[in-house]
């Protein structure tokens, strides 16, 4: 069975390729939740997050926004202190904060999801299956909305990375199974 090239050889990361990666994801939830994760990656490989992505859930009770949002400075302390993760200030800080934001955008009675898939109208954009960029106009225009509202490690490399991964943009190379198998009859 074929894959897209950059998957290689871990399990872990082929059980993510083959059952996650350019899923649509709709719910509010696990989009931020992916945003934040793909937040965290900067600088690293994505295999260093997704080894630790059930302590992140853990640490960070379970990605709800809204316990998120009221955690502390002995939060962040704990947090740093935990070898689970990532440990990283400023990413830390940076969630807490997109926790915050999250949680203002459901009381102004607006989706996440909404907001996130209002960009392509609710259709996932379809690769090619032969060009993986690492950012597009659309990824920078997405990026620029989320830092206009005070997001940040959203930048257009890691917010097309989340694009990607929620399915809002499906990049499966042609020769992977999953490429044929993404396409809506």
């Amino acid at each position: 069975m074929e894959r897209c090239r950059w998957v290689g050889d871990d399990p872990m990361l082929r059980a993510y390729h083959d059952e996650e990666w350019g899923v649509a994801v709709r719910d509010p939830r696990a989009l931020w939740e992916q945003l934040v994760l793909e937040g965290f990656q900067a600088g690293l490989s994505w295999i260093t997050v997704l080894r630790k992505r059930a302590a992140f859930r853990v640490a960070f009770a379970g990605f709800a926004p809204e316990r998120v949002a009221r955690f502390t400075a002995t939060d962040v302390e704990r947090l740093l202190g935990n070898p689970g993760i990532i440990r990283s200030r400023a990413k830390i800080a940076a969630t807490i904060k997109a926790a915050a934001l999250y949680c203002d955008m459901t009381e102004r009675g607006e989706d996440f999801a909404a907001f996130c898939w209002g960009f392509t109208h609710g259709e996932t954009i379809r690769g090619d299956g032969h060009t993986l960029l690492a950012s597009t106009p659309l990824s920078e225009t997405i990026s620029r909305a989320l830092r206009q509202r005070g997001f940040s490690f959203v930048g257009p490399t890691i917010v097309h990375a989340w694009m990607q991964a929620v399915g809002i943009v499906d990049d499966h190379e042609a020769a992977c199974f999953r490429h044929a198998a993404m396409i809506r009859p």
